[in-house]
């Protein structure tokens, strides 16, 4: 029976999202999973360079993987041919692979599944699985969206979000760092989620978003960057739309994160998994060691480039 009456819920917001034709779930890797069961998956080929959580969803569901590399440009080495119910899963690097380059990896590969994490502006393939996670790029709780022509039969519960604000709100008034632990715990707890429909919250909060004013002022700020860094920047690096961060290769990067964390500048490490099961010689160790993927999202604007340059020259010479 509904509840009438009472003290009053976060309002309906208008409901225009940036995408209106995929399927909503509650988190990316949940995404996988939903493609995993769907369509029978027995074996997913996955980057060395890549988060243990994708790891973690294939345990979970008993499918078997197997690691490969990527080259200097984010793209995979990968010469196998892919048997019956096996998969390729290629992550779109700060969204450095472009959509004319995927069209080649379906028509090389068949069979595979894009990680398009990093890259929400860029808009899906037809006919190629592609997986959105919207956490990456908005204030939401949970959220993922995902493109795929196989649909489940069995009716998902949604998700409920609630309690995961606390970090969000918390920084909305406040620091980051405040609320730092709370966001940690938050990301541990997403480990263990089932698949589930995304909550009404993210969604509500989704459908309210400018996305013209985030995807051009994410596309301003890289760009300044970009301007400003790449005759020092050894990557070779593609100006994406509406970006994810900026790249930017230092050799002693773990010794800057921590230089411009005292300067309030916060440069994550991506994949710490990376660093403990990969050699040091390897590729995967260096670019998770020594890329900054420096912010540059809408919360920003020109000036915060400024400094953040200016700080990042500090550190290194």
């Amino acid at each position: 029976m509904r509840e009438i009456g009472g003290y009053f819920e976060l309002d309906q917001f208008i409901n225009k999202p940036y995408y209106n034709n995929m399927i909503e779930l509650n988190t990316g890797r949940n995404s996988l999973a939903y493609l995993i069961i769907s369509k029978d998956i027995k074996k997913v080929y996955i980057p060395h360079y890549l988060c243990d959580s994708v790891c973690g969803v294939l345990k979970m569901l008993s499918v078997d993987y197997e690691g490969y590399s990527i080259d200097k440009n984010f793209n995979p080495l990968f010469d196998k041919k892919l048997e019956k119910d096996q998969y390729l899963y290629i992550v779109n690097y700060y969204g450095q692979i472009s959509n004319s380059v995927i069209r080649t990896f379906k028509e090389r590969y068949g069979a595979i599944i894009i990680d398009n994490t990093q890259s929400f502006f860029q808009k899906y393939i037809q006919g190629i699985d592609t997986i959105y996670s919207l956490r990456k790029y908005f204030g939401v709780p949970d959220g993922a969206y995902l493109s795929t022509d196989r649909i489940l039969e069995e009716k998902l519960e949604e998700e409920k979000s609630s309690h995961r604000m606390k970090h969000i709100l918390g920084r909305f008034d406040g620091e980051a760092s405040t609320f730092y632990n709370d966001f940690k715990e938050n990301d541990e707890s997403f480990k263990m989620l089932p698949l589930k429909k995304m909550s009404s919250l993210s969604q509500n909060i989704l459908g309210a978003i400018d996305y013209e004013k985030v995807r051009t002022r994410r596309n301003e700020n890289f760009r300044y960057l970009h301007e400003n860094l790449s005759n020092s920047n050894t990557l070779d690096i593609r100006v994406p739309e509406g970006p994810f961060s900026y790249p930017y290769y230092v050799k002693n990067g773990i010794a800057v994160r921590k230089a411009l964390a005292e300067k309030k500048i916060y440069i994550p490490t991506l994949w710490p998994n990376v660093l403990r099961d990969n050699k040091e010689s390897s590729t995967e160790y260096d670019y998770a060691a020594n890329i900054l993927p420096i912010p540059c999202d809408q919360r920003y604007d020109i000036k915060d480039m400024k400094r953040i340059i200016k700080e990042l020259k500090i550190c290194i010479d």
